[in-house]
């Protein structure tokens, strides 16, 4: 099974999702190792200023807080109910209600924060914090006997964790797209080139995407043409050829049979009839259009043909052996499938040896046609220079009336009917050919 590494596509992906991968990373790092200064920092200068206020109401004017540094809190305003509007409050020491319950920070935000103060306020500086929800910040300046009250509203962390996976998914998403719209025009060319390659005509391509996908798009459309154009003018040349040939060998024919000497006589026969056949063969892989005759059982046209053991008999036992297990609903168009037929058993009994086995089932959700013999077969890096027209793997494989197109006419014949023709060796020995029809459902 091929790897999804190895497509396209898979090796954008893994591209993509690397990188993305690594700049999470970075900014991940960057971000959760910078210390949240700055939003404690400007906390803090919100609370200094809320002590000022404080302070200043209490003492009438006067502070028990030093001047501000430059940078540092705001100069307080005049305003008397400022305290009120920040929220600030002072509690006698004596007066600390009941359910109070203060303590040192313990939290990460109000310890920052209180370093924060005690840069600032005077050395002795007392903070404690309350348990409830929102928190408050006690503070107690030296000598004082009340607490200063400020709420604590310190804004929780971002949650860049959430954040980060969120974002990186996204992008994942969207990388994953635009490597697939990359991909779809390029997959879509090699299945066309497959499919070309086996011999099928198929429709020029769309060009989609990048301008260099469409550039071969198009180059790849213009290979087609010139080779369709090419196998056109060669199927017009074997067709005249071959139909130019028949009235000659006809006349041929008929003069042999008047000669005299009987050796001579059915020499020129054979001869002219080994002619013959290969002008038929010429029309047979010239031929265009699939056959839309009437529709036969292959089981029984097979049972038909070969299934008579006492009439087909060769030297040493029966020529053929049978098992057609696909059904009535198997068919094709008689003519279609007497080519197929005779093409392939004339190949196994002129390359190969008997007896020939064809079988028929229903396999895989397909109709399937096998036909072996018991030859030496074909080597298996040969087997595919074996399908094309014209092509003999060596003199010894050329009999009598044969011009290599045997298995090219049947390959041409299933594609038409929309199957599948593969062949191969059998573990046993001899060539395999089957073939694959689509069940019609129905």
């Amino acid at each position: 099974m091929r790897s999804p590494l190895n497509t396209l596509f898979g090796r954008m992906a893994l591209l993509s999702a690397a990188v993305l991968l690594s700049m999470q990373l970075g900014w991940f790092l960057l971000l959760a190792r910078q210390p949240p200064r700055h939003e404690v920092d400007g906390f803090a200068r919100g609370v200094l200023l809320a002590l000022r206020v404080a302070s200043e109401e209490h003492a009438g004017g006067g502070t028990l807080l030093p001047p501000v540094h430059p940078g540092g809190a705001l100069e307080p305003p005049k305003e008397r109910d400022l305290s009120d509007v920040l929220r600030v409050h002072r509690v006698p020491v004596w007066n600390v209600p009941t359910d109070v319950h203060l303590h040192e920070p313990t939290q990460r935000p109000l310890v920052d924060l209180t370093r924060h103060l005690r840069e600032q306020l005077p050395p002795g500086t007392t903070f404690a914090v309350d348990e409830a929800r929102p928190p408050q910040l006690w503070v107690r300046f030296p000598g004082s006997t009340a607490w200063v009250v400020v709420p604590v509203d310190i804004p929780p962390p971002p949650h860049f964790v959430i954040e980060g996976i969120s974002m990186l998914l996204a992008a994942l998403t969207l990388s994953f797209l635009a490597a697939w719209q990359i991909q779809k025009p390029l997959a879509g060319l090699a299945q066309a080139a497959r499919r070309f390659g086996t011999g099928e005509r198929i429709a020029p391509l769309e060009g989609r995407g990048p301008r260099e996908l469409r550039d071969v798009s198009a180059s790849f459309n213009d290979m087609m043409r010139c080779v369709n154009e090419a196998e056109d003018d060669r199927v017009v040349m074997l067709s005249g050829i071959a139909h130019d040939l028949k009235t000659p060998l006809t006349r041929l024919k008929l003069r042999a049979t008047l000669m005299a000497d009987e050796s001579e006589r059915n020499g020129m026969l054979r001869d002219v009839d080994s002619l013959t056949h290969i002008v038929q063969q010429f029309l047979e892989f010239a031929q265009q259009s699939p056959d839309a005759g009437k529709l036969v059982s292959v089981d029984g046209f097979l049972q038909s043909q070969f299934g008579n053991p006492d009439e087909i008999e060769g030297g040493n036992g029966p020529l053929f052996a049978l098992d057609l297990r696909a059904g009535p609903r198997f068919e094709l168009p008689q003519v279609t499938l007497d080519r197929l037929v005779t093409n392939l058993v004339d190949n196994a009994l002129e390359y190969g040896a008997p007896p020939v086995e064809i079988s028929t089932a229903i396999e895989n959700g397909s109709y399937r046609l096998r036909v072996r013999d018991h030859g030496a077969g074909i080597e298996p890096e040969r087997i595919a220079t074996a399908m094309r027209p014209f092509v003999r793997l060596n003199a010894a494989r050329g009999g009598e009336g044969h011009c290599g197109l045997g298995l090219a006419i049947v390959a041409r014949l299933v594609r038409d009917n929309g199957g599948q023709c593969s062949v191969g060796n059998h573990a046993d020995g001899g060539l395999l050919v089957q073939l694959d029809f689509r069940v019609a459902h129905g």
